[in-house]
């Protein structure tokens, strides 16, 4: 159980690019890295206004002296330093992202980055090679992967409980977006804007989370091939796509489907993955996080509650407050963080973390990589194509 005590020998000193006023997603990062003291936040450039920048950056306790105009800056002047920054988190837009994480790596920084990670498989790759050339981590945030039902699901399906995997059915459908609310939004019009968000809206913003899930659960399933279909329901957004559906198939003769939208009218997050074996399901659903549906064939149908004994050891160490207390978003982000810190320290002090599993940069490439797969199988009238 985490209740807080120190994980790391010190907090690393840390930093935000992005992430200042009216940013929700800096909000969530900066709560779950300071959450278990494991991250200092000592400096940041958070926004592309520096007056501005500077202002929140002091109200969030950060010394005015080290809130930078621009990222290049803070690298540059924290290297100088003694106690100069050792992470650096990036919650900017897409098309920043890249840039930014290349200019960290060089600078010899932790890093911490939003996803997607980059534009191309390419790119993804070149960022892979320097950061493992810097002995570096680079983590993504896939913050639902640090729910303990999801720790569960892959503790199951490791230890045989399932049976062999046939078939994963993955959803992230919300319906917020069911109109242009771009027109009047400026944080949802930089999401369907090419130009910043890269080759698709949906497939990246929504559906590599779920992917994801689905990697961290079952990983030793590869896709072999892919088929997508994708929608732009609301004109403006064209060519970007607000509904997608894409089937997958895995190596070992498994199949998978992944439908991502914006525009499922009346649904209110609508993220669910069931993974279905010869012998048993699961079932879980972010909107009720806590519980993990579990049917075996012939058997009446379970609900495992997060935090109590009877769920594997390695989800019992992620629960923070007891079973019956609702655990959210927070808690999830936080575990991951958590890891970050820990896999960080590791590489700093000479060490390995091969049994600290997060969403890194490896998970990164390969969200581009499906991305990629998927615009390519819709741009092409949704045929099959081979997973490269």
């Amino acid at each position: 159980m985490i209740n807080g005590e120190k994980n790391i020998r010190y907090p690393i000193r840390w930093a935000m690019v992005g992430g200042g006023r009216g940013s929700q997603i800096g909000y969530i990062h900066r709560s779950s890295a300071l959450r278990d003291h494991n991250f200092q936040l000592v400096a940041g450039a958070f926004d592309i206004n520096p007056e501005r920048g500077q202002e929140f950056g002091v109200n969030v306790h950060v010394n005015p002296e080290r809130c930078y105009p621009d990222y290049k800056t803070m690298f540059a002047e924290e290297s100088k330093r003694e106690d100069g920054i050792q992470a650096v988190t990036i919650a900017t837009p897409n098309s920043t992202h890249y840039e930014i994480c290349k200019a960290a790596l060089d600078a010899c920084l932790h890093v911490v980055c939003e996803k997607p990670l980059c534009f191309t498989t390419e790119q993804a790759k070149e960022l892979e090679t320097i950061a493992k050339k810097k002995n570096r981590v680079v983590g993504i945030a896939y913050g639902y992967s640090g729910h303990q039902a999801v720790e569960q699901a892959r503790r199951m399906i490791a230890n045989g409980d399932l049976g062999e995997i046939r078939m994963i059915h993955m959803q992230f459908a919300h319906g917020f977006h069911s109109e242009a609310v771009e027109q009047e939004n400026p944080s949802a019009k930089w999401r369907v804007d090419p130009e910043i968000v890269g080759p698709s809206y949906v497939l990246g913003d929504l559906g590599t989370h779920t992917l994801y899930l689905s990697e961290v659960m079952a990983p030793k399933l590869k896709i072999k091939k892919l088929m997508c279909t994708r929608q732009s329901f609301v004109k403006s957004r064209a060519p970007l796509e607000d509904n997608a559906y894409t089937i997958m198939e895995y190596d070992n003769g498994a199949i998978g489907t992944l439908w991502c939208s914006a525009v499922n009218a009346g649904s209110m997050h609508g993220q669910k993955i069931r993974v279905v074996g010869s012998k048993a399901s699961i079932e879980w659903w972010d909107e009720q996080p806590n519980q993990l549906r579990y049917e075996i064939q012939g058997k009446p149908a379970q609900i495992l509650e997060r935090g109590m004994g009877y769920l594997y050891p390695e989800a019992v160490a992620d629960d923070r407050i007891g079973a019956g207390h609702a655990e959210g978003l927070f808690e999830s982000w936080s575990n991951l963080y958590r890891r970050f810190a820990m896999a960080m320290e590791a590489l700093d002090c000479g060490e390995t973390w091969n049994d600290i599993w997060f969403p890194g940069i490896e998970a990164g490439v390969e969200g581009v990589r499906w991305i990629e797969n998927c615009v390519r199988s819709a741009d092409n009238g949704g045929v099959w194509v081979e997973y490269r």
